[in-house]
Protein backbone atom coordinates (compact mmCIF):
# COMPACT_ATOMS: atom_id res chain seq x y z
CA UNK A 1 0.00 0.00 0.00
CA UNK A 2 1.32 3.34 -1.23
CA UNK A 3 1.37 6.43 1.17
CA UNK A 4 -1.05 8.18 -0.66
CA UNK A 5 -3.77 5.44 -0.40
CA UNK A 6 -2.54 4.89 3.39
CA UNK A 7 -3.44 8.31 3.62
CA UNK A 8 -6.24 8.46 1.71
CA UNK A 9 -7.63 5.54 4.14
CA UNK A 10 -7.25 7.76 6.78
CA UNK A 11 -8.92 10.69 5.50
CA UNK A 12 -12.14 8.49 4.70
CA UNK A 13 -12.09 6.88 8.15
CA UNK A 14 -11.85 10.31 9.53
CA UNK A 15 -15.05 11.44 7.58
CA UNK A 16 -17.05 8.71 8.00
CA UNK A 17 -16.73 8.85 11.77
CA UNK A 18 -17.39 12.41 11.80
CA UNK A 19 -20.41 11.94 9.68
CA UNK A 20 -21.45 9.54 12.43
CA UNK A 21 -20.71 11.49 15.41
CA UNK A 22 -22.58 14.38 13.87
CA UNK A 23 -25.75 12.41 12.84
CA UNK A 24 -27.21 12.08 16.26
CA UNK A 25 -27.33 15.64 17.65
CA UNK A 26 -28.23 16.22 13.75
CA UNK A 27 -31.12 13.81 14.04
CA UNK A 28 -32.26 14.79 17.32
CA UNK A 29 -32.32 18.59 17.15
CA UNK A 30 -31.81 19.39 20.92
CA UNK A 31 -35.15 17.10 21.65
CA UNK A 32 -34.76 15.07 24.97
CA UNK A 33 -34.42 11.23 25.11
CA UNK A 34 -37.18 9.35 26.39
CA UNK A 35 -35.74 7.75 29.88
CA UNK A 36 -36.19 4.39 28.61
CA UNK A 37 -33.81 5.15 26.24
CA UNK A 38 -31.52 7.04 28.69
CA UNK A 39 -31.23 3.65 30.41
CA UNK A 40 -30.27 1.83 27.43
CA UNK A 41 -27.93 3.70 26.33
CA UNK A 42 -26.39 3.67 30.07
CA UNK A 43 -25.81 -0.34 29.76
CA UNK A 44 -24.06 -0.16 25.62
CA UNK A 45 -20.87 0.96 27.47
CA UNK A 46 -20.42 -1.69 30.20
CA UNK A 47 -21.74 -4.37 27.43
CA UNK A 48 -19.19 -3.34 24.98
CA UNK A 49 -16.17 -3.30 27.77
CA UNK A 50 -17.40 -6.61 28.69
CA UNK A 51 -17.48 -8.01 25.01
CA UNK A 52 -14.39 -6.94 24.34
CA UNK A 53 -12.60 -8.35 27.36
CA UNK A 54 -13.89 -11.78 27.01
CA UNK A 55 -13.12 -12.08 23.07
CA UNK A 56 -9.47 -10.88 23.82
CA UNK A 57 -9.70 -13.38 26.66
CA UNK A 58 -11.16 -16.42 24.71
CA UNK A 59 -9.52 -15.36 21.04
CA UNK A 60 -6.41 -17.36 19.72
CA UNK A 61 -6.17 -16.49 16.32
CA UNK A 62 -9.48 -17.72 14.52
CA UNK A 63 -10.59 -20.09 17.02
CA UNK A 64 -11.64 -20.06 20.91
CA UNK A 65 -9.32 -21.39 23.16
CA UNK A 66 -8.48 -21.06 26.88
CA UNK A 67 -4.61 -20.11 27.75
CA UNK A 68 -2.73 -18.23 29.96
CA UNK A 69 -4.41 -15.01 29.47
CA UNK A 70 -7.30 -16.02 30.14
CA UNK A 71 -6.21 -17.69 33.76
CA UNK A 72 -4.78 -14.16 34.10
CA UNK A 73 -8.36 -12.23 33.43
CA UNK A 74 -10.23 -14.65 35.37
CA UNK A 75 -7.75 -13.78 38.50
CA UNK A 76 -8.40 -10.07 37.68
CA UNK A 77 -12.22 -10.63 37.82
CA UNK A 78 -11.83 -12.51 40.63
CA UNK A 79 -9.26 -9.92 42.58
CA UNK A 80 -11.74 -6.93 41.38
CA UNK A 81 -14.61 -8.74 42.34
CA UNK A 82 -12.95 -8.92 46.49
CA UNK A 83 -12.37 -5.16 45.91
CA UNK A 84 -8.69 -5.29 45.27
CA UNK A 85 -7.39 -1.60 43.00
CA UNK A 86 -7.52 -1.93 39.17
CA UNK A 87 -3.92 -1.21 39.46
CA UNK A 88 -3.13 -4.42 41.72
CA UNK A 89 -5.87 -6.47 39.72
CA UNK A 90 -3.91 -5.68 36.25
CA UNK A 91 -0.62 -6.14 38.67
CA UNK A 92 -2.59 -9.86 39.26
CA UNK A 93 -3.09 -10.67 35.86
CA UNK A 94 0.15 -10.36 34.49
CA UNK A 95 1.68 -12.02 37.09
CA UNK A 96 -0.96 -14.67 36.43
CA UNK A 97 -0.68 -14.74 32.95
CA UNK A 98 3.74 -14.73 32.97
CA UNK A 99 3.73 -17.59 35.21
CA UNK A 100 1.58 -19.62 33.72
CA UNK A 101 3.54 -18.83 30.17
CA UNK A 102 6.87 -19.55 32.08
CA UNK A 103 5.94 -23.28 33.74
CA UNK A 104 4.19 -24.13 30.49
Amino acid sequence: MSDATAWALIAGCAVVTFAIKAAGPVALGGRELPDWFGRVVALLAPALLSALIVTQAFADGEELAVGADTAGVAAAGAALWRGVPIVAAVLIAAGVTAALRAVA
